[in-house]
């Protein structure tokens, strides 16, 4: 980041809620070239112990600011080169706080392309342009005056031309005024829809974008994933948009603005706006308020994938677990990888389960001679094509041939492991095996690990987001790298055995030091100390600070060297020690190690932080270290659901409990693995019993959740979900005024009703805004007052169809009846009804 720049820091503390202090700072070690996760962890005492979400957030405001400056001083010295740079307009350069501000003050003074009006100065007819607006009286007479400048070399052949001349110049200087811009901008951000209408061809080829053929929804409202579909649909030419607004308060306003009242050639003047308003100015404003709902739902779903990917990498490892890892296929065959606890490949094979009896007993005994062979103790099964026939085999055989061995199965997301197995680092890892085989054993690392697996992949190719493939690369690129390099660090790295794909995550080194401390580890065998990463080539005094905290050495030389205190503090951790009568050697005894960190936990943290100089978060990390060395933080999170039996969508019935594993969080609720084919749909209504804003307050990818089934749709082989536990009463909450964003600010509404609204989007007539409210009176002091309670609706009984389960349910009314059914004994049940 630049340090060239000075902006002010007041809109970033505004924003964040942070004292400038405490940003001046955080900003001072990035411009040191320090990395957003060493300041998290090891400059606590500095930032004031701020996480790294906030530092990022202030390296991303103050980036924008920086920005902004930049372009305040490029445009400044385009301005002065053309000697148009007047006081009034730097200082209007310099109050500017955003980029739309910015461009619109520029627009007039911008290099231009070929345009009407640049076509009208080359013949000449500036100076008529400039004496029609000055209401020169040598143009009282329009026709006559414009009539002086026709010229047939220049192709003005009449004074009609001449004037249509002057107007496209007039036109064009009406359009850059950032006046009208500015004011324009509000009334369409304030009242525009965006509005869509079938596109070309026949409809019922863009069945998909059917419920958009009569979308209109006021923009401040269009959730980001409608503006990806909308913008998909438009690519698709499925589908027309365009921006409709109150053009009338628009012209209210260019009139206001460009036409005086008692200017004698008004008509032409406002012809001349109205030409800029309709060619000019809207359609420039409509292509701005598009770009920036993009930019905003671009943004959104970048910020989805990047939470679904952080929860996706910081599943729990299976650790010191065996697996079977299947690659399912049909016409392929079913890929199978036994590997052992560290992921080495011991054996594979390929079998055919579809096919003639004999296919299907010759997979059946080879799978049971891998398992058995390797005394593997658990099978993970890729969940793409024939995972559900490759389940139903191996719950089969767990429950046969394999009774009595102890194994269970886990169905694991295989999303990008056919990239991994082309990819050079596939190649690399495994070159005598053909590609199918390699990505049978990443779908088995990334259960033992699946940090260190899906670092290997490309993150865009792990399908947990909202519409990825429909945002930029580059934006999408960088964010993703971020969460990565996030997550590695979070965890740490075992510097001897990591791969490159790992190493090049972690804090101050990159895909060519990553690759030197590998070669260097494969050359001189394992580190034995931290002290040795500077005998690296290449690797600097710099890249050692950034690093060695995050690199982890287990059975080294120095027991702290397994532990997250950076070096640059082992002489305060062994001073610690000192103060407990220990020594660094005892921390390698588990059991002495837990007495020393009890008796470090009885010191006086602010007494020994003042006697050693060091920070009392610094110091407070050291102990915590020492308590619990080379903590795993994953190893509190739930491990993945070991399944030894299968669930048919003909078992499922309203009301059943389930376990399920989260697999994607979108706007519109969660989807969940519950062992069938298909994942189970948890709409957002149904995540809590209150009202929620984001799924994402509730759930995260790789959650362990308990769901009930809500309904059954067998035709389309649909489940809808719940996470709302039967007999529980959702609480009724007020719903929170809908967030303005912070795309475009809005000014408050006037409050007039009106009545010129369009239709919504459902048929339904649009509500007309209402009139202030006058102030309530005061309430009288007493008990308060309770309305009468409405009768009950009668409920409609359920059918024997769905008294059986074979029928889903309709809505709460009738779970609750089914509950209460099932509470009664069999003789006091009534009969079924044949209502439908």
């Amino acid at each position: 980041m630049p340090s060239a720049v000075i902006v002010d820091l007041a809109p970033v503390a505004q924003a964040t809620g942070l004292p400038v202090a405490r940003i001046e700072k955080v900003l001072e070690l990035l411009d040191a070239g320090n990395t957003v996760p060493f300041i998290t962890r090891y400059r606590k005492d500095h930032t004031g112990g701020l996480d790294e979400e906030q530092i990022r957030q202030v390296q991303t405001r103050v980036g924008r600011l920086r920005a902004l400056a930049e372009r305040k001083q490029v445009i400044r010295r385009s301005i002065q080169a053309q000697g148009k740079l007047t006081p009034e307009l730097d200082a209007q350069i310099e109050a500017a706080d955003s980029q739309k501000r910015l461009e619109d003050l520029y627009l007039p003074f911008k290099p231009k392309k070929q345009t009407l009006a640049t076509a009208a100065r080359e013949k000449g007819l500036q100076p008529l342009a400039n004496e029609i607006l000055a209401a020169d009286p040598a143009c009282a007479n329009l026709d006559a005056r414009a009539a002086d400048f026709v010229n047939t070399d220049r192709k003005v052949l009449t004074a009609a031309d001449a004037l249509l001349g002057a107007g496209h110049i007039l036109a064009e200087g009406f359009s850059e005024r950032a006046d009208l811009r500015g004011r324009l901008r509000e009334i369409l951000e304030r009242t525009g829809k965006l509005v869509c209408a079938p596109g070309e061809g026949d409809p019922q080829k863009h069945k998909a974008f059917r419920d958009y053929f009569e979308y209109r929804e006021e923009l401040s409202r269009v959730p980001p994933h409608r503006v990806l579909a909308i913008n998909r649909g438009e690519r698709a030419k499925a589908l027309k948009v365009k921006v409709d607004a109150d053009t009338e308060a628009m012209l209210r306003v260019v009139d206001e603005l460009c036409v005086p009242p008692e200017h004698p050639h008004v008509e032409f003047l406002r012809g001349c706006s109205r030409d800029a308003f309709a060619r000019l100015v809207l359609p420039s404003l409509e292509r701005e308020i598009r770009r920036e709902l993009t930019e905003f739902a671009e943004a959104h779903a970048v910020e989805v994938f990047a939470r679904n990917l952080r929860n996706l990498l910081l599943q729990a490892p299976v650790r010191d677990r065996r697996v079977l890892a299947l690659d399912p296929g049909f016409r392929s065959g079913c890929k199978a990888a036994a590997i052992d606890a560290f992921g080495n490949l011991l054996d594979h094979a390929v079998v055919h389960f579809v096919g003639s009896d004999e296919a299907k007993q010759q997979a059946r005994a080879k799978l049971v001679e891998l398992i058995e062979k390797h005394e593997l103790s658990v099978v993970a099964i890729g969940n793409g094509t024939a995972c559900r026939e490759t389940e139903e085999l191996i719950a089969d055989l767990i429950a046969n041939e394999l009774k009595d061995k102890g194994v269970s199965y886990v169905i694991v997301n295989e999303a990008g492991a056919s990239v991994y197995s082309t990819s050079t680092i596939g190649r690399e890892e495994f070159p005598e095996y053909d590609a199918t085989l390699r990505g049978a054993i990443s779908i088995g690392r990334r259960l033992q690990d699946p940090l260190s697996e899906l670092v290997k992949i490309d993150a865009a190719s792990i399908g947990v987001g909202l519409y990825q493939h429909d945002v930029k690369e580059k934006h999408l690129r960088s964010s993703l790298d971020d969460v990565v390099e996030s997550c590695v660090n979070y965890v740490g790295v075992d510097l001897n055995t990591a791969s490159p794909a790992l190493l090049r995550y972690v804090s101050g080194l990159n895909q060519l030091t990553a690759r030197r401390l590998f070669d260097h580890r494969q050359q001189y065998g394992p580190f034995k100390s931290r002290e040795q990463l500077k005998d690296v080539v290449g690797f600097g005094e710099q890249s050692f600070i950034q690093s060695a905290g995050f690199l982890k050495i287990t059975g080294g030389e120095n027991p702290l060297d397994a532990t997250w205190i950076h070096p640059e503090s082992y002489d305060v951790a062994e001073r610690v020690l000192t103060k407990v009568g220990a020594g660094i050697s005892e921390l390698a005894n588990r059991e002495r190690a837990s007495q020393i960190a009890e008796e470090a936990t009885r010191l006086d943290a602010t007494a020994v932080a003042g006697e050693l100089h060091v920070g009392l978060m610094t110091l407070q990390d050291i102990v915590a270290q020492l308590a619990r060395p080379g903590r795993d933080p994953r190893a509190d999170l739930p491990p993945p659901i070991f399944r030894r039996g299968i669930i048919k969508l003909e078992d499922l019935t309203p009301g059943m409990e389930l376990n399920g594993t989260v697999l994607n969080v979108v706007d519109f609720g969660a989807f969940v693995d519950i062992g069938l084919k298909d994942s189970g749909l948890v709409h957002i209504s149904q995540l809590a019993n209150r009202y929620i804003k984001s799924p994402h307050e509730v759930v995260a990818v790789g959650d362990i959740v308990k769901v009930w089934v809500l309904g059954v749709d067998k035709e389309r082989r649909r489940v809808s979900l719940t996470m709302i536990a039967p007999g529980s009463q959702r609480r009724p909450e007020p719903r929170p005024a809908p967030a303005q964003r912070e795309r475009p600010p809005r000014k408050p509404r006037p409050q007039h009703a009106r009545t010129d609204q369009a239709p919504s989007a459902t048929g339904a007539p649009a509500k007309t805004a209402a009139a202030p409210r006058p102030a309530a009176p005061p309430r009288p002091a007493g008990p308060p007052k309770r309305r009468p309670e409405k009768p009950a609706k009668p409920l409609v009984p359920l059918t024997k169809g769905m008294k059986e389960g074979k029928e889903p349910l309709r809505t709460f009314g009738d779970l609750k009846q089914f509950f209460d059914i099932k509470k009664k004994p069999p003789e006091q049940q009534e009969p079924a009804s044949d209502a439908s």
